[in-house]
């Protein structure tokens, strides 16, 4: 790595940590109600939405009346998605006369695109319409973003509570988290893309004539306004099937930048949020240090493995399937921010990475997507590995463990253990299913611990609500839309709805005063404790799957048989 590189780390990192306060400080005002600039310009549009929705935003919610009102809402958005793709073809907006999307796809896409995942088994600008894109999958990347940002904020409520039961309102919180956020900063970010070259027009594709002489159909689209919220928002979803690796998309070392940076930025915003709601900010910081150490821990193993010279290219560092525009650090630094970031846009192809390069992206998926993580949903999950770790930390110094306060209990932790190992439990279930049956061996394109690689990553990165793909797998199968359509919901709600419980549990208990027998959670104990939690749960749960697939790759590179 060049002097320039490291500089370019330090400068990426660098930026994060400095943004990360300014906006959980914006979100706070935001949330709690306090003034801030925009509401004297969107409040009129904030009353008019819950007229329009015949909702009281002050109406309070206990954690069940909060998940109803999540589940039916996300119910709406999944139909409303699945009837655009099945009637693309009657409705406007589709100047090249796409067909209707068939049926397994589209019911995949929309539970896809409403669980904040955008796996994709489609290439966009060849199966969506312009409405289906802007209308249905824009749309729904601000709606699942908001989603998981509104679980956290009741979560957050829960543990900050000094009595009652109420975890704030979930409509109230849904339209703030698009208003004030989502939306300025996507609009912000968009104009920014389009005046980098970055595409948004709804003209029919253009045809040009080669210098062979045949015509070459060159897609377009309303692109900007939907790149600009798959980042902020950790959706993913490229629209077009090159995704961030099509100049259209991302034409130049200022955009990948940008983009980089936007997928960790509201993520690590929330961490910030986090800390101030609960009324420590010092344990946001540790939980952001927590964060940001398991991220450079993979991210050292995805840069040793793709500058590792590679007998198979004479010894040089491997530059296949990476965009020479952006060059070696900055596709390994996209895929680790990435697949830490529940995000799933790709600048490089991620099947061409080196067994190392891979094992980095597959560790980042199988630690639950909690390293940063989806908007709101990284957090979360990582809430739930805090009160495993609080746990364990009471049982070694022999007292009732307690976390901000409030005593853990048996409810706790079995809504934790639930939200931790159920969606593994898919994951292995459903992997081994697909290594050892024939529809599931038919889509790989490569054999051996490469192939189960391609399994293992489809299904890590849809239970972990990603969205990437190695690419050398063909999800666009009966066998990989049916089973992913599970994984998809698994993914999301059995962790959204043990976090909305967890917090229902915690809201009533009282607050006991620190004493000297409480483990602090603001620490570098706390920390390091709460690392290898992570860690040895994730670690012991699909390391020998990690062992089959890209280790034994590693150790197999540049052998001939």
């Amino acid at each position: 790595m060049s002097e320039r590189d490291w500089l370019q780390l330090v400068i990426y990192f660098g930026s994060l940590t400095l943004l990360t306060p300014l906006l959980g400080g914006w979100m706070h005002r935001v949330y709690s109600d306090g003034s801030h600039w925009l509401k004297s310009i969107l409040g009129p549009i904030e009353r008019l939405l819950y007229r329009l929705g015949g909702c009281d935003p002050t109406a309070p919610m206990n954690w069940r009346q909060y998940a109803g009102a999540l589940l039916a809402f996300n119910l709406l958005g999944f139909l409303v998605l699945l009837g655009l793709q099945l009637l693309q073809h009657r409705l406007p907006f589709n100047p090249q006369d796409l067909p209707a999307v068939p049926l397994e796809l589209a019911v995949n896409t929309a539970m896809s695109f409403m669980t904040n995942t955008n796996w994709q088994a489609y290439s966009g600008e060849a199966v969506m319409s312009y409405l289906t894109q802007f209308a249905g999958l824009t749309v729904q990347n601000f709606l699942s973003a908001a989603t998981g940002m509104a679980v956290l904020l009741a979560l957050a409520r829960g543990l900050a509570a000094r009595e009652g039961t109420s975890l704030g309102n979930f409509w109230a919180d849904l339209v703030r988290s698009v208003l004030y956020i989502l939306l300025p900063l996507s609009l912000i970010f968009a104009v920014v893309l389009v005046s980098q070259g970055v595409v948004q027009t709804f003209s029919p594709y253009a045809t040009v004539v080669s210098l062979e002489g045949s015509p070459h159909s060159i897609p377009l689209g309303p692109a900007a306004s939907q790149i600009a919220i798959k980042q902020l928002g950790t959706n993913g979803g490229g629209f077009f099937g090159a995704n961030s690796a099509h100049p259209f998309e991302n034409p130049n070392p200022l955009t990948n930048f940008l983009e980089m940076l936007a997928i960790l930025l509201l993520p690590a915003g929330l961490v910030n949020l986090y800390g101030r709601m609960v009324g420590s900010r010092r344990h946001g910081w540790a939980l952001y240090g927590a964060m940001l150490a398991l991220l450079l821990m993979t991210l050292a193993i995805g840069l040793a493995g793709e500058f590792q010279p590679n007998p198979s290219f004479g010894g040089l560092a491997n530059l296949e399937g990476k965009e020479t525009r952006f060059g070696i650090v900055n596709s390994v630094l996209w895929a680790g921010a990435t697949t830490a970031a529940s995000n799933g846009s790709v600048n490089a192809m991620h099947d061409s990475l080196s067994p190392l390069g891979g094992l980095m992206c597959l560790v980042n998926l199988v630690l639950g997507e909690v390293v940063f993580g989806g908007v709101g949903a990284g957090l979360y999950g990582m809430l739930m590995y805090v009160i495993i770790t609080v746990f364990i930390a009471g049982l070694m110094v022999g007292r009732t463990p307690e976390y901000l306060g409030k005593k853990i209990g048996k409810t706790e932790i079995i809504w934790a253990m639930i939200a931790t190992l159920v969606p593994f439990a898919f994951l292995l279930v459903f992997s081994a299913i697909a290594a050892v049956s024939a529809p599931g061996l038919a889509s790989l394109n490569n054999q051996g611990p490469h192939g189960l690689s391609e399994i293992l990553y489809a299904f890590a990165s849809m239970v972990g609500n990603n969205g990437s793909a190695f690419a050398g797998l063909n999800a666009n199968t009966s066998f990989y839309n049916n089973l992913g359509t599970i994984a998809l919901c698994v993914g999301r709600f059995a962790v959204i709805l043990p976090a909305l419980a967890i917090a229902g549990a915690m809201a009533p208990k009282k607050i006991s005063p620190p004493s000297s027998g409480t483990f602090p959670t603001d620490g570098p104990m706390f920390l390091v404790l709460l690392v290898f939690v992570v860690l040895i749960v994730s670690g012991l749960t699909h390391f020998p799957a990690l062992t089959l697939g890209p280790i034994v790759e590693h150790f197999l590179l540049g052998r001939t048989f």
